[in-house]
């Protein structure tokens, strides 16, 4: 029996709300966006139209895959960070909104510092950081770097998909080791590493758990790897009086401003995403 994009729509919400997935209306849209080809505006302007039997069997697929735990980011390929519409794959984390912060504070430290402001995205993935201050900030320049060479190529489509292809470079790079003497004079590092606890990842949730790169999440035994490393060996690549910003997991931030006293860095602070949790720790370097 024909059924209209609207029907189709409810029956998905109501499937993913029974199976207790948060943001079940938003995630319905974007199935059924997807299995019509249609983007957003498409979709509201025929929702009242029957949709083809096509499209509800390629439907019925992906809301399949969104039950068995799949993210509906990767089933659909793509997702939206800070306005710029990304591509997504199993090779890189997905976006999350609680990154949009560590995003803003580089914006406004790259604004701050100038024409022909450096800013370095460590950790890049699929380069959302970066990419988002490039196309927030007309004048400075982003290297987008991860040790990953698939993350790499999910950057390089990132960057060719939001036109920015003649201010973002990519660049491999082991945030564990030192910086490659290719890396340096960076006015802003901006560093989303991974920092879930090795023991805490069997109990995190299976979309994350058995979907997303275990390479992203896993921060050493007490989560804190990526920010040792990077706090003692990273300083070389800012210049005086750059800064050097994390994005941090609940409850890290006070360790995480430790490590960056003890390399010398002041001015030291964090600051609050929209759920009052400290997600954002930075320092300047002034030595």
């Amino acid at each position: 029996m024909a059924t209209t994009y609207n029907n189709l729509y409810l029956d998905v919400r109501r499937r993913l709300r029974e199976a207790g997935v948060e943001g079940a209306q938003l995630e319905a849209r974007e199935l059924v966006c997807a299995a019509a080809g249609k983007n957003r505006e498409q979709y509201y302007r025929d929702m009242a139209l029957y949709a083809s039997d096509a499209v509800e069997e390629k439907l019925k697929e992906l809301v399949e895959r969104r039950l068995s735990g799949e993210p509906v980011a990767y089933i659909i390929g793509e997702w939206e960070f800070y306005g710029l519409s990304l591509t997504v794959n199993r090779d890189v984390l997905i976006p999350r909104m609680d990154t949009e912060l560590l995003a803003e504070r580089a914006i406004l430290l790259a604004r701050a510092a100038g024409e022909g402001a450096r800013v370095l995205d460590l950790c890049a993935g699929s380069g959302c950081v970066g990419l988002a201050v490039a196309s927030n900030v007309p004048d400075c320049r982003v290297v987008l770097a991860d040790l990953s060479e698939a993350a790499l190529k999910t950057c390089k489509q990132n960057i060719r998909r939001c036109d920015l292809n003649a201010r973002v470079t990519c660049f491999q790079a082991d945030a564990l080791q030192p910086p490659d003497g290719a890396l340096w004079d960076f006015d802003v590092i901006a560093c989303n590493p991974p920092y879930i606890p090795t023991g805490d990842i069997a109990g995190l949730d299976r979309s994350v758990r058995d979907f997303e790169p275990r390479t992203a999440l896993d921060g050493g035994a007490d989560g804190l790897d990526f920010y040792r490393a990077v706090t003692a060996q990273w300083g070389p690549a800012l210049r005086l009086g750059g800064s050097l910003l994390f994005e941090v997991g609940i409850g890290q931030a006070p360790d995480v401003e430790q490590l960056l006293i003890e390399q010398g860095f002041s001015n030291v602070q964090s600051s609050q995403d929209t759920q009052g949790i400290w997600r954002v720790v930075e320092g300047v370097l002034n030595r």
